[in-house]
This record gives structure tokens, sequence and C-alpha cells, in this order.
């Protein structure tokens, strides 16, 4: 996930709009951007990144500024969770749709920001409600959809409160790194780097179990484009054993996993340079 630097609207030294594609890449994607080790989301790194500065061309033609485009992702993520409330395998497919075209959205706000040199802490602020905002909701979705419609309660509000309950944890597990810097800023420590060597564990067994995770990544179910690809996917199985039945067995799987995350990310945070001077 990109993390933009936003602001209100200033016209860059060198033109208000690019001349082509090309020199928008170079200000807009710099290497210190694309190399990012926790703020590039794999599929900007593998795909959305080619197709992004198309998007922020257009963007750029109109006199929206960079908070307004992430407002536009946050929108594209909230609507991505309430496709969900579409039973079956035509909601799925709207919000995988709707899932990418988010993150689309989130790396043009950055793009767009960089270009026209705006920086506030507005914008990170806007990108991170987004971002823990739509994750949420979608957990939520998820539980409602593993309750069918119409609701039976009380029966059916266990499967709501699964969802509300994976919520939580995705939102707890998400929390651990800004509570780190709220750590780190009140110590008086400096902002971490942005490389591995200073995230990494300084414990050698919990080093191995993070080398192991690196090959089974459970820990990255739990982004929207993870989320929704899943519940597609578990929709194309619930064509064959029901609906219902396919999202109340992916709720099981992922509540479990996503607690086992957040444990291990808590005990990874402290077994490494985070949280020390």
């Amino acid at each position: 996930m990109s993390s933009p630097d936003n602001g209100a609207s200033v016209v860059p030294e060198h033109g208000a709009r690019p001349s082509s594609i090309a020199e928008l890449r170079a200000v807009a994607q710099p290497p210190e951007v694309r190399g990012r080790r926790n703020a590039e989301h794999w599929t900007a790194s593998l795909y959305l990144r080619k197709l992004s500065p198309y998007l922020t061309w257009l963007l750029l033609k109109t006199s929206i500024s960079a908070n307004g485009v992430t407002g536009l992702m946050i929108l594209t993520g909230w609507a991505t969770a309430a496709a969900l409330l579409i039973p079956g395998f035509g909601g799925a497919a709207l919000a995988l749709i709707l899932g990418q075209l988010q993150m689309l959205v989130d790396c043009c706000d950055g793009e767009v920001a960089r270009w026209r040199k705006t920086s506030s802490p507005a914008g990170i602020f806007l990108d991170n409600v987004g971002h823990y905002s739509t994750e949420t909701l979608i957990a939520i979705a998820l539980g409602i959809r593993a309750a069918g419609y119409p609701f039976e309660t009380p029966e059916d509000l266990l499967w709501t409160n699964l969802g509300t309950l994976l919520a939580l944890i995705i939102v707890l597990n998400k929390a651990l790194n800004d509570m780190v810097r709220v750590a780190r800023a009140n110590a008086g420590l400096p902002k971490l780097a942005d490389t591995r060597s200073e995230y990494a564990p300084t414990h050698g067994l919990i080093a191995r179990l993070r080398r192991v995770a690196h090959f089974v990544p459970f820990h990255r179910l739990y982004h929207s484009v993870e989320l929704t690809i899943l519940i597609f996917v578990f929709a194309i199985v619930g064509l064959f054993i029901g609906d219902v039945l396919a999202d109340r067995i992916l709720l099981l799987a992922l509540v479990p996993l996503a607690l086992l995350a957040l444990i291990g990310h808590f005990v990874a945070i402290m077994a490494s340079k985070r949280v020390r001077g």
C-alpha cells in the first residue's frame, strides 16, 4: 500500500502538467518510493504501478488535490465492502474489481502529491483512515454474508459476531505498527529506516519463525486485496457447495489465523530493534 504525501495543491517548478508518461514516472515513482519495504503492496510492485501513471495523468488534468484523490480511494474501499452485501458470486466478483481499483487509486494519490510537490500529515492520516476502515468493513461484511439472508437470530449472530471479531483483530494488528511509531516518538527516538534489518527480530528462534512465515505468509491475508481475492475464490467454491457454507468455511479459517498473526506480530516487534532505545 502507498503512503501518500498529500496536501494543498502547489504548481511544481517544472510545470503544472507532465509532458509525457516517462516524465511523470520519473517524478512520481522515484526509486525511494518503488523500493519501500513496508509501504508498497505486492500488487503495486507487480502491475498497478505500471498502470497508475495513466490514471494520474488524467487526474492531473483536473483541479482535484492529492487529498481529494485519497478521498476517492476511501470511497472506493467502502464500496468494496458494500459490494459484499450482494449475496453470492456477483457480490464477490464486484468486490474483487473494486478492491483492485482502490489499490490503483491508492497509488495515484501519492503520485499526484509528488508531482505537485505537496506534503502534509493530513494525506498520510487520510490514507490510514482508508485502509483501516476498508479492511474493517470487509471483515464485517464477510460475517454478514456468512450469516445469510434473511437473518435467523440468535443462530446467525454467531457469524456476524465472528465477522466483527475478525475486524477487531485486523485493526489491532494494523495498529501495532502505529503503536511502535508513537512509542518511539514519545521516547525521543528517530524514525525507523524502512529496511529489513530494522524490523528483523534479533532473537534466534523468533527470527527463524519469521523466515518460515515468509514462505507461508498467512499474515498477509488481511489486506483488502487479499481478502477480496479469498472471498472471490470461495464464492467460486460456493457455486458447488452453497454460497453461505463457503463463506462460513472461509470465516472460520480466517479468525484463528488472524489471531495467530496478531500474536506473531506482537512477539516480532518485542524481539526486534523497533522498541529498543
